[in-house]
């Protein structure tokens, strides 16, 4: 494939994923606690610069959604490599997808935010787990998949 097209699926990819979790992150912290756009992104940001993202009014919510789209690509890159490798992968796309979710969600919650500024596991909350569970399955991980299928013409 003609690397712009493999770059443009790529970058869709990410956006998709990036927009649909940022969203649900928005839309599900605004019922829940009744929070902010401003203050979602400020707490991606929290994993680079701690509690004192909150200080930081539009200047660190711009970086939380900097933030939160470099890890979107990072993730659709690190499925793209695999894919590469693992023909399977885009060959069942829709299920290949979920499990990734599932291990982008494990990674992300034990691993990169214990390892980040904010250095604690989150708390366990029902609700917020599950959501997130399924987000991270369908609204990240599958159009993760589906792009990379694209990225590579497998489509």
């Amino acid at each position: 494939m003609p690397r712009a097209h493999t770059v443009r699926w790529l970058a869709i990819g990410a956006l998709v994923t990036g927009v649909l979790d940022i969203s649900y992150a928005i839309v599900f912290y605004h019922f829940r606690n009744h929070a902010p756009p401003s203050r979602i992104l400020q707490s991606v940001a929290t994993g680079l610069l701690g509690k004192a993202s909150f200080q930081g009014g539009a200047a660190t919510a711009a970086l939380g959604l900097g933030l939160h789209f470099l890890i979107a690509a990072i993730i659709t890159l690190a499925f793209y490599l695999l894919a590469r490798r693992i023909a399977f992968l885009t060959r069942h796309a829709f299920v290949s997808g979920v499990f990734y979710g599932i291990g982008v969600f494990v990674v992300m919650n034990y691993v990169v935010i214990p390892l980040s500024a904010i250095g604690r596991f989150l708390p366990f909350v029902p609700v917020v787990a599950i959501t997130g569970l399924l987000v991270h399955m369908f609204l990240i991980g599958v159009p993760i998949a589906w792009s990379v299928k694209q990225a590579l013409g497998r489509g």
